[in-house]
């Protein structure tokens, strides 16, 4: 499971606007000294995401929350959002090519009908399995209060 930890902004009704930075890969990584990465992310002030999820543990506005994404729905879901229209891409130049012509213009024309194919093909797929492919509310970050002495 991929996690990132959140900040509830809002409610709609079962589900959770949750705000995401994308730093804390930062906090837990060896290179964090030497790396590029981390240096943008201080420049840019990380790079604020907000994500609608269902509000499985009961969380309130303003509570920190962990989100995840299991890593074989988020490894397979990279492939055919990538792989697909590539594919079809290649595909259809050659198509093109072959059957209608052999012009350079057709190979193009195949490719490029291929290309939306493949990402009319996937968005399809993502739509119906869509719910498969959301991140889940894994648990709300509880801190715990600190009497002052």
């Amino acid at each position: 499971m991929i996690t990132e930890t959140g900040k509830v902004v809002a409610l709609n009704g079962e589900h959770a606007w949750v705000q995401t930075i994308r730093v804390s890969a930062c906090e837990s990584c060896s290179a964090r000294s030497g790396c590029g990465q981390r240096a943008l992310a201080a420049v840019s002030g990380g790079r604020a995401n907000q994500i609608l999820v269902e509000n499985t543990a009961g969380a309130r506005v303003g509570d920190e929350v962990v989100i995840g994404v299991d890593e074989q729905s988020l490894l397979s879901a990279s492939l055919a959002v990538y792989g697909v229209p590539l594919v079809l891409m290649v595909l259809m130049s050659i198509a093109g090519h072959r059957w209608f012509g052999g012009t350079d213009l057709v190979a193009i024309l195949g490719a490029l009908v291929g290309l939306g194919t493949g990402f009319w093909l996937v968005r399809r797929w993502q739509s119906r399995s869509g719910e498969k492919f959301q991140p889940r509310m894994i648990r709300i970050n509880r801190i715990a209060a600190v009497p002052c002495l």
